[in-house]
């Protein structure tokens, strides 16, 4: 009795939990409750999948943005700038895994206009290596805005550099301006400690989205920067890139095994923890808030089967009667709730999927300009996906557990007598 013969060897269980499912009951409230049940599911089920998609898109776009906006791995030496940095260019670039490393002069500065000052990180990069990326500046234009030109009169042009667009906004300067940029590494003079002058024209400006970049950094040739802090030949540290972002600190442990401990080394991931780790507690937390709304829905699955069972008090006799052990009723309800679960869980899915694909491709819907993506960042993962099916299938089928216990416990006699 406890299979019947077919190619499929579908259970008798599972036959008749769909007929129980199929056929028309004498109280519709129950019927009504398993509709319910379903969209409740379904609808936590859409809900979690778009959400998490919106999160996950976000995440990516903030590590895009970043790794587009700063090296892989940054290694400097403790005390001081760096004396011979080809040689030490070399040594990285022997490293498995680094794809490419450049210098780069770093420090801080004020800048100064005709209408305001304002502190800011600059950096002097080496645009000939074609690595540095900045928002809106490819190499290549990188190199034709920041590049040394010949002197023309007998006096050489201002210097170019690169200013964040909120930075920008600061000094209120724009593009082809002129801004002196003050140094404390200045001269000793008898007037005592003179910090340096000098004049620079604004190249350009960049946009990453992102305020603390924009209005804090400021980008020039190394050369100018080298002069600027008064290093000599020395340059503050090295940019490394390489093959898999995501496998930076094993990378970053072997470049520092090549070079001892007067060096120290930071890879992207670590310098912006803050920021995944508030990313991941944000996903996590609406993880947690909607998986409620298929809570609630399992609790209306346990409802039903409680009512369910009390109705079909009778049936589950004569089954018992016939043979059917307690193991095959409680089989029976937990397979109905079950298949209410999947059911909603699999149109919740669907529905979550198509409502992804749409916010994804027709963007429709936009964004006030305080955020940095002009419409929801949405990415869907197959693992997220996956994730809350389960997640969601798991609550569903725990809430068939006790109603199902509870009719494997019926008295056969009395429920004969009495059903």
């Amino acid at each position: 009795m406890s299979r019947i013969g077919s190619p499929l060897s579908i259970s008798y269980e599972l036959l008749i939990a769909l007929r129980y499912l199929k056929a028309k009951r004498r109280q519709a409230f129950i019927s009504l409750i398993s509709l319910l049940s379903v969209a409740g599911v379904a609808v936590g089920v859409m809900a979690l999948v778009v959400v998490i998609a919106v999160m996950t898109g976000a995440e990516k776009d903030f590590k895009a943005r970043i790794l587009g906006f700063q090296s892989h791995i940054t290694v400097m030496k403790r005390g001081g700038g760096i004396a011979d940095p080809a040689h030490l260019l070399n040594v990285i670039e022997g490293v498995d895994g680094v794809t490419v490393a450049a210098p780069f002069v770093y420090g801080q500065v004020m800048l100064r206009s005709g209408y305001g000052v304002s502190g800011a990180v600059l950096r002097g990069v080496d645009p000939a290596a074609g690595v540095t990326q900045i928002e809106g500046f490819p190499p290549e234009r990188l190199e034709t805005q920041l590049a040394r030109k010949a002197p023309s009169r007998g006096r050489p042009p201002a210097p170019g550099v690169v200013l964040g667009k909120e930075l920008a906004l600061n000094l209120g300067v724009g593009e082809g301006d002129m801004i002196y940029l003050i140094s404390p590494k200045g001269m000793i003079s008898p007037m005592g400690h003179v910090p340096s002058m000098r004049q620079f024209r604004v190249a350009g400006l960049f946009d990453s989205g992102m305020y603390e970049y924009d209005s804090a950094f400021a980008y020039i040739h190394i050369d100018d920067a080298k002069s600027v802090f008064r290093l000599g030949d020395k340059v503050s540290g090295m940019d490394v890139w390489i093959d898999a972002p995501y496998d930076a600190h094993q990378v970053r442990e072997g470049i520092l095994a090549q070079m001892g401990p007067i060096f120290w080394a930071r890879d992207w991931m670590q310098m912006n923890a803050s920021l995944f780790s508030a990313l991941k507690l944000e996903k996590a937390a609406m993880f947690v808030i909607l998986i409620l709304i298929v809570l609630v829905a399992a609790f209306n699955i346990a409802s039903s089967l409680i009512m369910m069972v009390m109705e079909k008090t009778r049936d589950i006799a004569i089954l018992k009667a016939m043979g059917a052990t307690d193991g095959s009723i409680m089989r029976i309800f937990v397979y109905q709730g079950t298949l209410i679960g999947m059911v909603g869980t699999s149109i919740g899915v669907v529905l979550g999927v198509v409502l992804c694909f749409f916010l994804k491709h027709f963007k429709f819907i936009d964004l006030p300009k305080v955020y940095i993506f002009s419409t929801l960042p949405v990415r869907l993962e197959a693992m997220d996906v996956l994730v809350i099916s389960a997640s969601a299938f798991g609550i569903c089928f725990l809430a068939t557990l006790y109603p199902a216990w509870q009719a494997s416990r019926q008295n056969t006699v009395e429920a004969i007598r009495y059903g």
